[in-house]
């Protein structure tokens, strides 16, 4: 069995590497090597399906931490944490649509919603790894919520 206390940092390391393999993804593409752009991007697909996954498991098991560090570090990550969840929820839909387009090869189409996929994913993957230095590495005086 899987012992769920040792998911949050496969999920930061999920969500870090979603963002490597988005920014080279799109390195790759500005750069005319589609086929390439694609392994990226299909790589980061699962990735991020992956963490999903996992992310509902370790909240099933375990619930809500709270974060309980005190100070300066309090907006910062609350801030961090509302614009992470909100642009979470939305990332979803774009993602499906960015790469339903791009399978049905409506290129023109997949290449203005990805736009704004992009940088709203990768914002999504980065502050996840934040999320977690701030709630389990940077303060870690989180506790079970």
């Amino acid at each position: 069995m899987i012992d769920p206390h040792h998911l949050p940092v496969v999920n930061a390391c999920l969500n870090g590497i979603a963002a490597v393999l988005l920014v080279v993804g799109f390195a790759f593409v500005r750069r005319g090597k589609i086929p390439y752009h694609k392994a990226c991007m299909g790589t980061a697909v699962g990735v991020s399906a992956l963490f999903l996954v996992s992310y509902l498991f370790y909240h099933s098991q375990v619930g809500s931490i709270r974060f309980t560090a005190q100070g300066w570090p309090r907006p910062i990550y609350f801030t961090i944490l509302i614009t992470h969840t909100v642009l979470a929820v939305a990332v979803l839909p774009l993602v499906l649509v960015t790469l339903g387009r791009a399978l049905r090869g409506r290129f023109d189409r997949h290449a203005r919603i990805a736009r704004w996929t992009l940088p709203v994913w990768l914002y999504v993957s980065v502050t996840g790894v934040l999320v977690y230095l701030l709630l389990y590495r940077w303060f870690p005086s989180a506790e079970l919520g």
